[in-house]
C-alpha cells in the first residue's frame, strides 16, 4: 500500500479525497494555486505544495508542477480526482515514466475511451448497445446529408474529442442539417483543437442512464448499478439519483453485466462509468468516463461502498474488495449540485461566504470544502458542495432532501438552492417521469411566466 499520496485537484472532491486517505492511514500531499491557499483541503492536508497562479493552465494543469511536487514530499502516487488531468492520458504516461502510481486506468485506455468515435467502435466489438449513427467522423456536408438520411431525423452531431455539451448540434429537419454541422465543427475546433465531427440518431425523449463499473486491471470487473442523471441543464448533470426510477432488477443486471463483461474484456483497471440514453426500453452508448464521477456518492451510498479507498487499492495492486455477488443495493439515493450561481441565468456568483452551515441528521451527507469566511474564487468550477441523502425508498429519500435543504444555509453569495427547493415540488419530480429535455423545458416555462 502506499505511504503518501498527492492529491491532484481542489474543492470538494480533494477533501473527498483526503479523508478516504485518512481512513487507510495514508499521508496526503495537497496541491494549490495561489488563490487556493486557504482552502480547506489545504489545510487539513499533512503537506501543501503550491503549484503555481490563479489560473489552471499555470498551476492544477501544469504537469511539470505537480510532477516535481511529487519529488520534493515524497509522494509514491497521485490521485486525479474528476476534472483537470484525470482523463488526460499523457499525463497518465509522464507519471509513470516518473516511476510514480496514476490512480485510475491506463493511459491507453483513456486514450481510447477519450476519442468518442473509437470508444463507440470498441464498445460495439465488445457487445454494448450503441446509438445508431455514422462510422466514424463525418468530414463533409454531403456525407452528413448521407448518413442523415440513412438513419432518419432528427440527428445530432457531436464532437470526436468533446466534453460538456459543446460541438453538439441538432439537426431536426435536411433544411438545418448545414447549420448545425458548420457551427458544430467550428465549436470544436476552438474548444478542443479538432473540428472531427461524427453523427448520431437524435432520441427524443430519452433518459440519462449511466452504469458504475470496476476493473481490476487484471480481467476482473464489476458493476454498481445504475444512476440516472437526466436533470441536465447544457448537458450539465444538476441531480442525480441511484437507482433510476425507471429501471427493475432484470434490466439492471442484464445491462450490468454487459458493461462489466466489456470493461473486464479490455482488463481495465479502477474505477469507470458508461453512459447511456435509455429510450422505449433500449440502451444507446453515448461514452465511457475514465475516472470517478462527481455523483458518485448515491452509488455508494446504496451499496455501501467506498469508491476512491477502493480505487487507491486496485492501484496498489490489491484485489477488490467485494465481488458481484456481494453488491446488492439498498434503499435510494439523489445528490444536488450546489453551486455558487445566482438564479435565473445562472451567472456565477463567487465571493466571501459569512454564513455555512451544513445539514445533517440521518441518511444525510455534505461534500463541501467551503467554511464561514472562505473567499470562493472565481477562476474554477462554481461546484460549491454536493448535499446527497439516503432513505429506505425513492419517496422517503425525497422527503429528506427536502428537509436536508432546508437546514442548509450558504449566506453571502448565491446558490442554486433555491431551484431544487421549486423542482422537488414538481409532480413529474416526484413521480420519476422526466426526460433528459425536461428541465430546460421546466426552466424555459419558469422564465416566461
Amino acid at each position: 500500500m502506499f505511504s503518501k499520496i498527492l492529491i491532484a485537484n481542489r474543492g470538494e472532491i480533494a477533501l473527498r479525497i483526503l479523508r478516504a486517505c485518512k481512513e487507510m492511514g495514508i499521508q496526503t500531499v495537497a496541491i494549490h494555486s495561489t488563490a487556493d491557499s486557504n482552502a480547506m483541503h489545504v489545510r487539513m492536508a499533512d503537506e501543501s505544495v503550491c503549484v503555481g497562479p490563479p489560473p489552471a493552465g499555470q498551476s492544477y494543469l501544469a504537469m511539470p508542477n505537480l510532477i516535481a511536487a511529487c519529488e520534493i514530499t515524497g509522494a509514491e502516487a497521485i490521485h486525479p480526482g474528476y476534472g483537470f488531468l484525470s482523463e488526460n492520458a499523457n499525463f497518465v504516461q509522464i507519471v509513470e515514466d516518473h516511476g510514480l502510481t496514476f490512480i485510475g486506468p491506463s493511459s491507453e485506455h483513456i486514450r481510447l475511451m477519450g476519442d468518442k468515435i473509437t470508444a463507440k467502435e470498441t464498445m460495439k466489438a465488445l457487445g454494448v448497445p450503441c446509438v445508431p449513427g455514422s462510422d466514424g467522423g463525418v468530414p463533409t456536408l454531403e456525407d452528413a446529408r448521407k448518413v442523415a438520411a440513412q438513419i432518419g431525423y432528427p440527428v445530432i452531431i457531436k464532437a470526436t474529442a468533446g466534453g460538456g455539451g459543446r460541438g453538439m448540434k441538432v439537426a431536426r429537419t435536411e433544411a438545418e442539417i448545414e447549420t448545425a454541422f458548420q457551427t458544430a465543427r467550428s465549436e470544436a475546433k476552438a474548444a478542443f483543437g479538432n473540428d472531427e465531427v461524427y453523427l448520431e440518431k437524435y432520441l427524443t425523449t430519452p433518459r440519462h442512464i449511466e452504469i458504475q463499473v470496476f476493473g481490476d486491471g487484471k480481467g476482473g470487473a464489476v458493476h454498481l448499478g445504475e444512476r440516472d442523471c437526466s436533470l441536465q441543464r447544457r448537458h450539465q448533470k444538476v441531480m442525480e439519483e441511484a437507482p433510476s426510477p425507471v429501471i427493475d432488477a432484470a434490466t439492471r443486471a442484464r445491462i450490468g453485466k454487459i458493461c462489466a463483461d466489456a470493461v473486464a474484456q479490455i482488463g481495465y483497471s479502477g474505477a469507470g462509468t458508461i453512459e447511456f440514453l435509455y429510450e422505449d426500453g433500449e440502451f444507446y452508448f453515448i461514452e465511457m468516463n475514465t475516472r470517478l464521477q462527481v455523483e458518485h456518492p448515491v452509488t455508494e451510498a446504496i451499496y455501501d461502498v467506498d469508491l476512491v479507498q477502493e480505487q487507491i487499492r486496485v492501484a496498489a495492486g490489491l484485489p477488490m474488495s467485494f465481488t458481484q455477488e456481494e453488491l446488492v443495493p439498498n434503499g435510494h439515493a439523489i445528490e444536488c449540485r450546489i453551486n455558487a450561481e445566482k438564479l435565473p441565468d445562472f451567472r456565477p456568483s463567487p465571493g466571501k461566504i459569512t454564513t455555512y452551515y451544513a445539514p445533517g441528521g440521518l441518511g444525510v451527507r455534505m461534500d463541501s470544502a467551503i467554511y464561514d469566511g472562505y473567499v470562493i474564487p472565481p477562476y474554477y468550477d462554481s461546484l460549491i458542495g454536493k448535499l446527497i441523502v439516503h432513505a429506505r425508498t425513492r419517496d422517503l429519500a425525497i422527503a429528506r432532501l427536502q428537509r436536508a435543504l432546508s437546514e442548509l444555509v450558504v449566506d453571502g453569495i448565491d446558490t442554486t438552492t433555491p431551484l431544487f427547493h421549486a423542482l422537488l415540488e414538481e409532480p413529474d419530480i416526484q413521480r420519476g417521469r422526466y426526460s433528459i429535455h425536461w428541465l430546460e423545458e421546466w426552466l424555459a416555462r419558469e422564465t416566461d411566466a
